[in-house]
């Protein structure tokens, strides 16, 4: 399933390219009238979420949601049959809706990013925070964004979007 979010849906773009769903946001694609929304949905064969009930009416294929917060939104996505579980390899970015690749434990990353090789710590030892030594549980999974190259692992915020999801 691939989905086309008009502009009083962004808050979901995030969560639903997380589960792995090709997801374009309306906004990006500068997309307003909603003959040009339906016209995009229709030419990528995607199905619209929306807010907007004639829009949803007129389109071919559309989730018409009618909360305003984000995880009532996703409750309402779950109900209408959309799977909202955080995959075991991510493969779509988050920023971009770009494909990701995993990045070899022998590449370097960002900063910002851990290195692949590395191993995810649980806890800091006592008194410590500086990570010199830690307990291990594994070496940290990293992917890199084929079009816009954001780095992305799963850390706290994979942890934090996955309590939010209703199928999860």
């Amino acid at each position: 399933m691939q989905f086309l979010l008009d502009t009083m849906c962004g808050g979901l773009v995030s969560y639903l390219r997380m589960c792995n769903y090709d997801t374009v946001y309306a906004g990006d694609r500068n997309l307003e009238a909603d003959d040009d929304v339906i016209a995009a949905a229709r030419d990528d064969d995607r199905t619209i979420v929306t807010r907007d009930s004639e829009l949803a009416t007129r389109a071919a294929d559309a989730i018409l949601l009618t909360a305003h917060e984000v995880d009532e939104q996703l409750a309402q996505l779950h109900e209408a049959g959309v799977e909202l579980e955080l995959p075991p390899e991510p493969a779509v970015c988050g920023r971009c809706n770009g494909r990701l690749e995993r990045v070899e434990p022998s590449e370097s990353t960002p900063e910002y990013a851990p290195e692949p090789g590395a191993f995810e710590s649980e806890t800091p030892a006592a008194g410590r925070d500086d990570g010199s030594s830690r307990s291990s549980t594994g070496p940290t999974p990293v992917w890199r964004c084929q079009s816009c190259g954001q780095y992305f692992w799963r850390g706290s915020h994979w942890d934090r979007v996955g309590e939010m999801l209703p199928g999860c």
